[in-house]
């Protein structure tokens, strides 16, 4: 029996520990993304707060962003397993280069979102890193962040 997208879940005889708890991480984490990118285009107000006051064009960063954690959420929900380390690392990424927005809005004390207060967007901030460490695990991106012998990281071999 073969397994891929569609039958995510490999026979127990082929499953390594924690494979399943990992792909349902990952399909978790895929299903948030594609939710919260089709949430930037049905209510763009809420994820205005995020977008700091100094960046030009709010509306189409708004946009931008959710096309891309719709196309991300996709591709860990899709994506064949030797491509998933990559769109976890991606979507890492993405959670990393939106953080600024959050300090934003934690700075500016501007309410979305359900977070009316100091603290709740406080507590808003430290779940940011979580979500960078669920993409890099429950996709497996951690081999392309780790040195090589070589001394490059990635999963790429030297040609010796």
């Amino acid at each position: 029996m073969t397994f891929g997208p569609l039958t995510p879940f490999p026979p127990a005889s082929e499953a390594r520990p924690m494979a399943w708890l990992r792909t349902v991480a990952r399909l978790l984490l895929g299903a948030f993304l594609v939710t919260a990118g089709i949430a930037h285009l049905v209510v763009p107000g809420e994820f205005l707060a995020q977008v700091p006051p100094f960046l030009p064009a709010p509306g189409a960063i708004v946009l931008v962003s959710g096309l891309v954690e719709i196309a991300l959420g996709a591709a860990l929900l899709v994506a064949p397993a030797r491509r998933r380390p990559v769109a976890g690392l991606a979507a890492a990424a993405l959670f990393v280069i939106v953080f600024p927005g959050n300090v934003s809005q934690y700075l500016t004390g501007t309410a979305a979102f359900g977070l009316d207060t100091d603290a709740a967007r406080a507590t808003r901030l430290l779940f940011q890193p979580l979500f960078v460490l669920w993409a890099l695990w429950s996709c497996g991106s951690w081999a392309l962040l780790r040195p090589t012998r070589n001394g490059s990281t990635g999963r790429h071999r030297s040609r010796n």
